[in-house]
């Protein structure tokens, strides 16, 4: 789905004391009015938040499929207004999207995905077929489309089988979100549409108004907390790490300081000694190389079920670390190199 340029608020007159026949005819007005502001291309409305982390599910009866106790039969499913494929870009595989002639009164209808269609058995001959919510005895729901897969509640779930409804055709809404595509910055529509709903009725609350890539950071707000502690704990490691080494080779030119006097005596030169002192940190870099690396493989398969958009061994965030590792390694060791390279060889030779 597109959701660039698009912004979402949800309202819910039925808490202010509308009943079923107000709000549907509030939710029309509502979804009018949008389309009437500057920049705006587009308008749709759901029952069920788009991204939003909120699962309605039931049990489907549908045709030529078994039913019984052991049958799994449920399904995810939405309530939505005509042009809410088009207006979020998720195609129509075949059959035909809502229109405004399918509300209440009018034959009921429903849109599935094709995980719903795989799932019952309807193959790409969906479109024709019917199915009911209320019993085997009662297919009296006709599928018009198959609409192509797209996330539901959460970016990271599979996607689960789906029907979608109108809208229209539902007793009572008592909620609704709305979608609203705009050709401006969004933060205009932003602005626009509580002096717009304060205009129509400002005893109803906006509730959630932001704008959809907000929706989906805060859909992925968990992991993203994780992902940014894990670079805070990976950075202080790394400091830790460089720390340490730097420590280490430190003590070690100490220990050794009478030996490089001797070698600086008998015409070991400053890059000489600077490169013998570095060979110990290459050798040390390698063998933590090797090791972290063969880690990271094991931890990487092992976290694959946090990570999305990526995979448990990218080659990419290894050579990465291992760049950053190595500079940091280097940068550690260079000046304990140094230090020694610096080294007089009298004093050294009297050094205790």
């Amino acid at each position: 789905m597109r959701v660039d340029d698009v912004v979402t608020f949800r309202i819910s007159p039925e808490r202010s004391g509308y009943d079923s026949t107000r709000s549907h005819l509030l939710y029309e007005r509502i979804e009018g009015e949008l389309a009437t502001l500057p920049g705006v291309t587009g308008v749709t409305a759901s029952r069920v938040p788009l991204l939003g982390g909120s699962n309605w599910g039931t049990d489907v009866h549908a045709q030529g499929f078994p039913s019984g106790p052991d049958v799994d039969n449920n399904s995810r499913f939405n309530a939505v207004s005509a042009g809410y494929f088009s207006m979020l870009g998720i195609p129509i595989l075949s059959g035909r999207e809502f229109t405004a002639a399918d509300r209440e009164g009018a034959g009921d209808v429903a849109i599935v995905n094709e995980t719903f269609a795989k799932k019952f058995n309807l193959g790409q001959d969906a479109v024709g077929k019917f199915m009911s919510t209320e019993g085997r005895d009662s297919l009296t729901v006709q599928i018009v489309g198959l609409a192509r897969d797209a996330k539901y509640s959460d970016v990271k779930d599979e996607i689960p089988p789906l029907f979608f409804t109108p809208w229209e055709q539902q007793g009572n809404v008592g909620s609704i979100s709305f979608y609203v595509r705009t050709a401006l910055p969004p933060a205009q529509i932003l602005r626009a549409i509580p002096a717009l709903m304060k205009r129509i009725d400002p005893g109803v609350p906006l509730e959630d108004l932001k704008t959809m890539p907000q929706q989906i950071r805060e859909n992925v707000f968990l992991d993203r907390m994780i992902s940014l502690l894990s670079t805070a704990f990976a950075g202080l490691a790394t400091l830790l790490a460089a720390i340490g080494l730097y420590g280490v080779l430190t003590y070690t030119v100490a220990q050794r300081t009478r030996e490089i006097g001797v070698r600086m005596a008998l015409g070991a030169d400053a890059r000489q000694v600077r490169r013998m002192v570095m060979r110990q940190v290459l050798t040390m870099m390698v063998v933590g190389a090797v090791i972290g690396v063969g880690a990271a493989l094991g931890a990487g398969s092992a976290l694959r079920a946090l990570l999305y958009g990526l995979e448990g061994h990218d080659p990419a965030v290894f050579a990465l670390s291992l760049v950053v590792l190595a500079l940091v390694g280097l940068g550690a060791g260079y000046l304990p190199a140094r230090r020694a390279s610096r080294v007089d060889p009298i004093q050294a030779l009297r050094y205790e």
